[in-house]
């Protein structure tokens, strides 16, 4: 696809889906207890599915300069988005249990699930092997460095849970059967299809879920709390068009946009899980999660269409 109409057609299709997930929590088909499995199901099952699956192609010599250019995106924009959310928490006059999330929802976005539910509506199989190779460094840092936002303790992390985490360990095996002259029995293939497509409408589900819980009260404190739209306007704008200048290198313009896109996905749901493990403002984190994802309806189109036009 490549048109701007092509895409918001798309982003339509996936906001209607969440739509569902919106009213089916309203109509209380759907609760907290389903929506922890919903996440099970797709950090589990579905998501590793679709790496597997989208990996599964004809290695070639090409691929690994474009895997080594996003990894260098990758590490560029994270790096970047951990020393600005450092200075903003440093400039912040947050109580210390919401400094550690508001560093957190700057940092790290929703590229497990609405950001592959995204690049795979928008660039299809392609799109996903791309973001795969980009989530890598990612999926490392949410473990490491994310726990260590809220611990200040690096025992706190758990090594051996960061290899043996779904998008780690599918990733990697995915990447070792495209590099080595090897390939999945075609029945793992269409199961791995099947499964794994299940993805990108199970996230939107799970997303349109999680913004039900926003109630009237949530949004009073919301339109009074600078910090929560600081956070969503760096996250979301800022950061990922701090990727524009790899332009100037010649990098294919398919690469910048899937990176640009991921960089722009709304906060991390785990940042939520953190605040809750960790003894930090889970309340705060929730709030900023949804308005990241609700404002991130209008951004990532946004987004797309500036692309659009440099490209």
């Amino acid at each position: 696809m490549d048109s701007a109409s092509a895409f918001l057609q798309e982003m339509v299709h996936l906001y209607i889906t969440a739509l569902i997930g919106f009213m089916l929590r309203k109509k209380g088909i759907l609760n907290q207890s389903t929506d922890h499995e919903l996440t099970q199901l797709i950090l589990y099952v579905t998501l590793p599915a679709l790496i597997l699956f989208s990996l599964d192609i004809p290695f070639s010599f090409f691929l690994i300069k474009e895997f080594l250019l996003l990894l260098g995106m990758s590490a560029y924009i994270l790096l970047l988005s951990i020393f600005l959310a450092g200075w903003m928490r440093r400039r912040s006059n947050l109580p210390d249990r919401q400094k550690s999330v508001y560093e957190g929802l700057i940092i790290f976005g929703n590229q497990g699930y609405i950001g592959f539910a995204v690049i795979f509506a928008v660039f299809g199989e392609q799109g996903i092997v791309y973001l795969t190779m980009f989530n890598l460094i990612y999926f490392i840092l949410i473990w490491t460095y994310g726990i260590y936002l809220f611990t200040n303790d690096k025992s706190q992390i758990e090594w051996r849970k960061i290899f043996l985490n779904p998008g780690v360990l599918s990733t990697l095996t995915g990447m070792l059967v495209l590099f080595l002259p090897i390939s999945w029995p075609g029945l793992l293939v269409s199961t791995f299809e099947n499964v794994g497509k299940m993805t990108v409408p199970l996230s939107m589900i799970l997303i349109g879920s999680l913004i039900a819980n926003i109630t009237c009260k949530d949004f009073a404190f919301l339109m009074k709390n600078i910090y929560i739209w600081k956070a969503v306007m760096f996250k979301l704008l800022i950061i990922p068009l701090l990727l524009i200048p790899f332009a100037a290198f010649s990098i294919p313009s398919s690469l910048l946009m899937i990176a640009v896109l991921t960089a722009g996905m709304p906060s991390a749901p785990t940042m939520s899980l953190y605040a809750q493990k960790f003894g930090a403002d889970t309340h705060f984190a929730s709030l900023g999660v949804m308005i990241s994802s609700l404002s991130g309806i209008l951004t990532i189109p946004l987004l797309y269409v500036v692309l659009h036009l440099i490209f």
